[in-house]
């Protein structure tokens, strides 16, 4: 892989993206295989027509307006393909995705559909890692950890050095410890690992400056059902 996705772990706590044209700080990242892409677009709130226009990130404006329970949170997604995968990156706090798959049906993981997703959200820590491997079921866990299955994801977090010592194995002062050392490289080495696992590689440079196609998704929080925006 030329690029990997690591810079965008490496960027995870820069300051906002919005005076770019693109992204880079703060980027959340859900990614879909046996998903076809306008499908995994739709779910979380994207429009048809715009999804067929493909207008660039740098030439998609956010709508202004007052964001609350009873209107929509409606947010750019720029995105794109690599392999046998389709990936958004978001950079408004979190993924679309991880706020709604256990309460919308349409989002919810499908047998034979492996979902990935790394949200950052900054309002309700840990920041986390959601896997659906493909039978229906998502496990989730915080930056540090592994999923507990056993997985080749779960492999390649430990690989890349994105699994920290636990309390239950070293006690509570040297997990502390081991954190205030090595804490800071954590937001990489996680998105390393996923970047391994899927064989994944999304251009720095090509998201900094907006280059990717974008849509509008959101969809309202206090809804049963997803907000087509």
């Amino acid at each position: 892989m030329r690029d990997g996705i690591a810079w965008i772990g490496a960027h995870s706590t820069t300051a906002s993206s919005a005076a770019l044209p693109g992204m880079l700080g703060g980027i959340s990242l859900p990614l879909a295989r046996g998903v076809e892409a306008d499908g995994f677009l739709i779910n979380p709130g994207a429009d048809l027509d715009q999804i067929a226009d493909r207008t660039l990130g740098k030439d998609l404006a956010v709508p202004a307006g007052r964001r609350d329970d009873r209107s929509p949170h409606i947010n750019r997604a720029m995105y794109g393909t690599c392999g046998d995968w389709v990936y958004v990156l978001e950079d408004w706090g979190m993924a679309t995705w991880a706020t709604g798959y256990r309460t919308v049906e349409s989002m919810r993981p499908a047998p034979g559909e492996e979902i990935l997703c790394v949200t950052l959200d900054p309002w309700n820590p840990p920041r986390k890692i959601i896997h659906a491997p493909g039978d229906g079921r998502a496990r989730e866990a915080g930056f540090g950890e592994d999923t507990g299955e056993g997985s080749s994801l779960d492999a390649a977090l430990h690989a890349a050095g994105a699994v920290f010592p636990s309390i239950a194995e070293v006690g509570e002062a040297a997990v502390a410890a081991y954190y205030e050392e090595h804490g800071p490289r954590l937001p990489a080495a996680v998105f390393t690992a996923v970047g391994d696992y899927c064989g994944l590689s999304i251009d720095q440079e090509t998201v900094q400056a907006g280059d990717l196609p974008a849509v509008m998704i959101g969809w309202r929080i206090s809804s049963p059902s997803p907000r087509w925006a």
